[in-house]
């Protein structure tokens, strides 16, 4: 993924170092929860929590046809992707950008796979909490949703405070 490392931002302790973006990936790729920002028709926020995994050059998640987030992408596709420690320590990692359905099969299975290598026997396991998504996705029962960044942030949390942001190329 072609992106633009910049500088710090104005709230990063003195002495503090940008986040590399192999290590706000690598974040990225081992957080379980993610929240999704989406905005409501009438303008309101809404906020909820899911299962994501980079694929495609972007953050990948599913979610039903009808259910609140697909209704608000449907209006607005701008969104934002949260994720990291829910502590003091450590490192967030936000993702702003446009979220779009992922329409081709070879796509769908690719992102499939990447789920499953991510969350394994939860989705694989006969008694896993989404056996069975997988397949729906592939199918195309269930929508995939790819956002493409815009802007991304990491924020290096105690004992030294920083703040990297991250931009792509407009498509």
């Amino acid at each position: 993924m072609n992106q633009t490392l910049c500088l710090l931002g104005p709230f990063s302790s003195p002495g503090a170092q940008a986040t590399p973006w192999a290590a706000a990936l690598a974040v990225l790729g081992k957080a379980e929860v993610f929240w999704l920002s989406t905005v409501r028709p009438d303008g309101r926020a809404h906020v909820t929590p899911l299962l994501a995994a980079w694929s495609l050059g972007g953050l990948c998640f599913t979610t039903g046809a009808q259910e609140r987030k697909a209704r608000n992408l449907e209006h607005n596709p701008r969104c934002v992707l949260t994720t990291g420690t829910n502590t003091l320590t450590g490192v967030d990692v936000v993702i702003e950008g446009v979220a779009s359905v992922v329409g081709e099969r070879s796509e769908r299975a690719q992102a499939v796979a990447d789920f499953e290598r991510k969350y394994g026997a939860h989705l694989t396991s006969p008694e896993g909490a989404w056996n069975g998504l997988g397949e729906a996705v592939i199918a195309g029962g269930t929508r995939l949703y790819r956002v493409a960044p815009t802007v991304g942030f990491a924020f290096g949390k105690l004992p030294t405070s920083s703040q990297t942001r991250y931009t792509w190329p407009r498509r």
